[in-house]
């Protein structure tokens, strides 16, 4: 099996075990998770706990897949490689221009977002200008150096983190009777209809939506390649997704439920300023909004990251253009990066021009085809974890968890969740865009192979 080595890839392996850390921290706490859990839970109830559970418990267990292959193979385009490797040249082009595909969209949604919440403040600025210098600014930092994307998303995981570290331990705090002016005690969870008061059939499609707020802890094993100690840093960052997950998640959607009544629509549309504000805690708006708004740029810094490796390993491998695949003095990919930018510069100008046709279907299809990856993903490691047990078993130095039902089990689930979308009145939009999104995509690598057929006759 050739080994897709980063060692000798010309990227610069700047980045401590600090930001590895505070990437994989930042990958796994969203936007979504202060926003869009709030839908979930106004339909699920108390049980959307349920719901994070059981889609957190898929995350972690691909992203033990993930670490299992990036430290068997810390490769330059992370899982894309290994989906070549595993599964053949067609899985690898469908894994990265998805991937590619999925973060110049977030790029796009992400800018345009924290123009929104910079418009609540400077009303004067029209919203188009805030996203042109967010995405101005994000463009420069990841053009200056690795090592400046490591630092910023540094920064921002760390304000994330201690934000919501911060709103555990007052929600807890609350609930104990701890807290001043607090009473105590979890009667919200059954107060109002009980813990699962619309059934189960709520919880199960929760877990559906809940899927793309967890999409993000996967850039840690792309980073990799960049890393100063890869195996160390994927390794300590891939177990330690399962606490993140239990804690940040399930732990704080919890005190969520708890606290508020899950059936006040008010509220859950913005569910844990609610909860700041029954905590009474001054200007507890401003300062969600100023949490959000570093999750949302934090979300933009990944996203021109994770792009612009992913499309430079498509070029490296001849799937992309060969010229994006060039790296600058630095061993920065100056035109990865710019053109992943202008593809989302194009995204953002949907979003103005055309937000109820070209914009929508844009945002409709990318939380499928984020999907449609991680099943590749897992069946990959299905096939690649066979075959370097039986060749080189000593890589084996992370292993997936109950190899190989386990993996099958998770695929299964992941199938099931695109099936489930099929029956659920609000999915189906984003099902049927993005099963569009993987027939152009599949009708661009037949057009590839037939380029090439024809450049080799000609020869």
């Amino acid at each position: 099996m050739t080994e897709p080595s980063a060692a000798s890839s010309g990227l610069r392996r700047s980045l401590r075990r600090r930001h590895m850390q505070m990437i994989a921290l930042g990958g796994v706490i969203g936007a979504g998770l202060f926003v869009g859990s709030g839908v979930v839970i106004g339909s699920a109830g108390p049980a959307a706990v349920i719901s994070f559970a059981l889609t957190g418990t898929l995350v972690v267990l691909v992203m033990r897949m993930l670490g299992e292959m990036a430290i068997a193979y810390p490769a330059v385009g992370g899982f894309y490689e290994y989906n070549r490797l595993a599964l053949g040249e067609l899985a690898g082009f469908l894994t990265g221009w998805m991937y590619w595909y999925f973060w110049v969209i977030v790029v796009a949604l992400e800018a345009v977002a924290g123009a929104k919440i910079l418009g609540t403040w400077w009303p004067m600025i029209a919203p188009w200008q805030f996203t042109l210098a967010l995405m101005t600014v994000f463009t420069i930092v990841n053009l200056l150096s690795v090592r400046s994307y490591g630092e910023a998303e540094f920064w921002f995981a760390s304000i994330k983190v201690a934000a919501i570290v911060a709103f555990l331990c007052a929600g807890a705090l609350f609930a104990l009777g701890a807290w001043p002016g607090a009473l105590g005690g979890v009667s919200h969870l059954t107060a109002h209809g009980g813990f699962m008061p619309n059934g189960i059939v709520p919880v199960l499609t929760g877990a559906v939506a809940a899927t793309g707020f967890y999409f993000g802890a996967e850039i840690v094993t792309i980073a990799a390649a960049e890393s100063a100690e890869p195996e160390k840093a994927v390794a300590e960052t891939t177990q330690s997704v399962i606490w993140r997950v239990l804690v940040f998640y399930i732990g704080s959607i919890f005190l969520v439920v708890a606290i508020v009544p899950w059936n006040d629509t008010m509220r859950m549309a913005r569910p844990y300023v609610s909860v700041m504000e029954v905590l009474k805690i001054p200007a507890a708006a401003t300062v969600m909004s100023i949490v959000i708004l570093t999750a949302v740029l934090s979300a933009l810094n990944s996203g021109l990251f994770a792009s612009s490796r992913m499309l430079m390993a498509l070029a490296r491998r001849g799937d992309a253009p060969a010229i994006v695949s060039r790296l600058d003095a630095r061993g920065v990919p100056v035109a990865a990066i710019l053109s992943s930018t202008a593809f989302g510069y194009v995204t953002v100008a949907m979003s103005y021009l055309s937000p109820d046709r070209i914009f929508a279907f844009l945002v409709n299809s990318y939380g499928t085809v984020a999907i449609f990856v991680y099943v590749l993903i897992a069946v990959a490691e299905l096939r690649l974890r066979r075959r370097l047990e039986n060749e080189t078993p000593e890589r084996l130095r992370m292993r997936m968890w109950g190899y190989p039902w386990l993996t099958r089990l998770v695929i299964v689930a992941m199938l099931a969740i695109v099936a489930a979308m099929s029956v659920i009145p609000e999915q189906r939009a984003s099902l049927l865009f993005g099963l569009v999104s993987v027939l152009v995509l599949l009708s661009a690598y037949a057009l590839r192979r037939l380029v090439r057929r024809q450049a080799q006759v000609a020869r």
